[in-house]
């Protein structure tokens, strides 16, 4: 008995350490339906592990079930076999995707940061209205530039070119926005101090600057990464050669055009699985500097 008291009396301690003794009933319900919606949540990510591995018998099987019986890499074998006769292979996709999605990771982050610096510590004539400007294409739908891009796309002659994926969307206003909200709690005395030091514009750049918005950073690569990694835009305006088109285009077309709808089903499953890790791995790894990046850019 006195064991057990010492027990009781060490979780009382644990509890009121913890602040689980504040908890009443009330938040214990709510922390209870929070777990069942998070639950919830997890299910079209289980789902869509499980669907790539399911064989064609439980593919179309009534009424549906989410967990694999009888797992197998069959439809990842079928995937790399559909181009197997072709010219193009689904490598060639993959690898287009990762060249253009990499580039645009890197030029758009660059890009982005080096148009929000001098809108945030330069003053200069126009200053409040190129920002306002950049604001304003914030209203535009993406449908409403898919005419200009094309025309600018073909007076640079940058048709079935690697450029054609990647000039056309290195104007990102929402990642100068970030950017900038960011970079204009940088303190003003600090980038005063690195200049009277004798450090040039470039220098506090990329030695101060850069390394202090590191959070807005990561979600600058991690917003433009969902958004190329996805996109089948440019394959369908800009490239005319199979070879030069992207994976999210190849996967698009899998299923297209066939009588039979329940043919390459399983191809479609597992390209659809791996146009999704990435983006999962990448968000899971960055997403504190996500979180840290609206908590202080004045997003909520």
């Amino acid at each position: 008995m006195a064991h057990l008291a010492n027990i009781n009396q060490a979780f009382r301690r644990l509890r009121r350490r913890t602040g689980l003794s504040r908890v009443d009933r009330f938040q214990t319900m709510l922390y209870a339906l929070l777990t069942l919606l998070a639950v919830f949540m997890l299910l079209p990510l289980v789902y869509i592990f499980n669907n790539a591995l399911k064989p064609y018998s439980e593919l179309f099987i009534y009424p549906p079930r989410i967990f694999v019986q009888h797992p197998t890499m069959q439809s990842f074998i079928e995937l790399f076999n559909v181009t197997g006769s072709s010219l193009v292979p689904v490598t060639r996709y993959m690898f287009n995707s990762i060249v253009t999605t990499a580039t645009n990771v890197v030029c758009v982050t660059l890009v982005s940061a080096m148009c929000a610096y001098p809108l945030s510590k330069h003053s200069f004539p126009g200053r409040k209205a190129l920002f306002g400007a950049i604001l304003l294409t914030l209203m535009f739908a993406p449908e409403t530039v898919g005419i200009p891009r094309y025309l600018v796309v073909t007076h640079l002659g940058i048709m079935n070119t690697y450029w054609g994926h990647i000039l056309p969307y290195l104007a990102a206003p929402v990642s100068v926005f970030l950017m900038k909200q960011f970079i204009d709690q940088v303190p003003n005395e600090l980038l005063e101090a690195a200049r009277m030091d004798g450090a040039g514009d470039f220098t506090v750049f990329f030695r101060i600057v850069i390394p202090i918005v590191m959070p807005a950073v990561a979600t600058v690569a991690i917003l433009t990464f969902q958004g190329i990694w996805g996109n089948t835009e440019s394959s369908r305006l800009f490239m005319q050669d199979e070879a030069m088109k992207t994976f999210p285009f190849f996967l698009s077309t899998l299923t297209n055009g066939l009588a039979n709808s329940v043919a390459r089903q399983g191809a479609a499953a597992s390209a659809a699985l791996i146009l999704f890790l990435p983006n999962f791995i990448i968000f899971l790894y960055f997403q504190r500097k996500v979180i840290a990046t609206m908590a202080h850019s004045g997003i909520k």
